[in-house]
């Protein structure tokens, strides 16, 4: 059978996709798609057809809808379906809606006047409309909304600008959705071809989707989906617009071109409130197998821009005046401070305990408070256990909170490690991998389990690679970590060589110096470190440095016990 021949007709469009939708989903895939179902079934539909609107088709998280009149009170239903659920689950949708003809066929509708709606639609804030002029003047005195002038766009394959308006509604939950951390909103546009090839085109978008993929795993980033992301492709896009209409901070773009058998990859993070670049590289690499390239080059860039992102937030966060932030600031200033300085370690306690005063449900404040009491103990062997066994209880806490964050899980694994339940941890760090397996801290947790495995090469190899995932990472604990693993390994020389790469090395720093000494036949050269150790912790003993380092293997730990034991520290 033929389709029917097509009509054309005037009527008002309206364009519409779930904020935040990809974000959702990551945290829990199942309860956001069922949530999705069930408000398009018991709100989105009835409020379409109470307007004598019908719904033309969903794609995905999104739809388009067809009305007679362009009057309806479709957010101020899913405010109300909202109200009873926590911010995080709250299904907000972004609305763009025009006022003109269409083409009909068969049960879709075509023509300029859909691609209108549906290029407003990622102007408009989470929970938010914007319309074309055409529809504020239909409507004006038959709606209990105001308009916002947003100037004249040029729309996307629209030869000429479009008048915008942002509706504001008689009704609370129809504003922009708050965010827990605006700040920390990050869009990843589709990374220009520089080439005709059109494969080319399909590897920048590969690339493209891989990062905001690995990016979603993050729960401190606010990541724009694809769909909206995807709608501002080209060399020219405007960033600050892009920023506005997809409710960001933070952009990330990026170029693909072939140079003969080589690819070249650029990538850049930029601050659209300043305009400053914050983070830039290239990546030239053999075209030999593409795909190997794109995972490698995805998590270089992935790992980099998140700790690039998370230190932008906390500079920002560290500027504001402390009764106005919230929660997540709080953490954020706390996560900033030298942890190992008795005054920094004072005042991040302090800020988190506010932050969960501010709200006692922030995951991340739990999971940074199990965080700062296990280092704590970890680095001051004068420092009690059951200092430990709180930071254990908060990160228990932390992971029923949040169970899909990969750094509450991460950081449960380190607790139960060096309380020696090294199942317990095995069982929550390879959670934390499956959740976000390139982040450079969940390497470097993998490289601790191996080292106290026995296995100290593969532990200082997983560090190394940790490293050539973000150049930028060199934690405190870096050089340590490096010269306790080439002790276990055997390989005096290079702990020695690692510690000397340490800005301020502590006594146990020392401690290990003189046991690689020791253990190389030269006990005389053991003594300095030896002494250094001691008078930097006078309550040193073996058995306590001993206690921070749960081996599983007695061959470690006797290995270890003999170099101390050499070096005349004392038991």
């Amino acid at each position: 059978m033929s389709d029917p021949t097509p009509t054309r007709r005037l009527a008002a469009i309206l364009c519409a996709d779930v904020a935040g939708f990809s974000r959702m989903v990551q945290a829990d895939e199942e309860a956001t798609l069922s949530a999705l179902r069930d408000r398009l079934a018991l709100v989105i539909e009835p409020a379409i057809a109470a307007g004598s609107g019908r719904v033309v088709k969903r794609m995905g998280d999104g739809l388009l809808a067809e009305f007679a009149s362009a009057v309806n009170d479709l957010q101020a239903r899913m405010a109300d379906a909202n109200a009873s659920l926590p911010t995080d689950r709250a299904l907000q949708l972004r609305i763009g809606i025009n006022l003109g003809d269409i083409l009909g066929e068969g049960a879709d509708i075509l023509g300029d006047g859909v691609n209108i709606a549906a290029r407003l639609e990622p102007l408009a804030e989470p929970g938010g409309i914007v319309v074309s002029a055409k529809v504020r003047d239909e409507v004006q005195g038959k709606t209990a909304a105001t308009f916002t002038d947003m100037g004249d766009h040029l729309l996307k394959n629209m030869a000429t600008p479009v008048r915008t308006y942002r509706v504001t509604i008689g009704h609370a939950a129809t504003q922009p959705m708050p965010q827990t951390d605006a700040r920390l909103s990050v869009a990843v546009l589709p990374f220009t071809s520089l080439g005709a090839d059109p494969d080319q085109q399909y590897f920048g978008d590969g690339v493209t989707e891989d990062i905001i993929t690995e990016l979603a795993r993050v729960p401190v980033l606010r990541v724009a989906s694809r769909n909206g992301s995807f709608r501002f492709r080209g060399p020219d896009a405007d960033l600050p617009a892009a920023a506005k209409a997809l409710n960001v901070r933070y952009i990330v773009e990026g170029s693909v071109r072939r140079l003969g058998p080589r690819i070249r990859i650029t990538a850049q993070l930029i601050d659209t409130e300043t305009g400053a670049h914050l983070w830039a590289e290239r990546f030239d690499r053999p075209a030999d197998d593409i795909f190997e390239v794109q995972d490698e080059v995805v998590r270089t860039i992935a790992g980099t821009l998140t700790g690039r992102l998370q230190a932008a937030g906390a500079e920002t966060a560290g500027r504001k005046v402390e009764e106005d932030m919230s929660a997540e600031e709080l953490v954020l200033r706390a996560e900033a401070l030298p942890w190992h300085q008795a005054e920094g370690l004072a005042e991040a306690l302090l800020l988190i305990a506010r932050a969960k005063a501010k709200d006692a449900r922030c995951a991340r404040a739990w999971t940074i408070e199990a965080l700062i009491g296990y280092r704590d103990w970890l680095w001051n062997l004068s420092s009690p256990l059951s200092r430990l066994e709180g930071a254990l209880n908060s990160a228990r806490r932390a992971v029923e909170l949040a169970p899909a964050d990969f750094y509450g899980q991460l950081v449960l694994a380190q607790c139960y490690r060096y309380s020696g339940a090294h199942e317990l941890a095995d069982r929550h760090l390879a959670r934390a991998a499956q959740l976000n397996p390139n982040r450079p801290g969940v390497i470097s947790c993998e490289a601790d389990g191996a080292m106290l495995s026995g296995r100290a090469d593969e532990a200082i190899a997983m560090l190394e690679r940790a490293r050539a995932i973000d150049p930028f990472f060199e934690p405190s604990w870096y050089w340590s970590s490096i010269a306790l693993m080439s002790y276990c390994a055997r390989r005096y020389g290079d702990a020695l060589a690692a510690i000397r790469h340490i800005d301020a090395p502590d006594g146990q720093d020392y401690a290990l110096a003189a046991a690689a000494h020791a253990m190389m036949g030269d006990e005389s050269a053991a003594g300095e470190p030896s002494r250094c150790a001691l008078a930097m912790a006078p309550d040193f003993t073996i058995a306590a440095f001993l206690s921070r380092n749960p081996f599983r293997l007695e061959a470690d730990r006797s290995h270890l016990e003999e170099g101390l034991r050499r070096a005349g520290l004392p038991a």
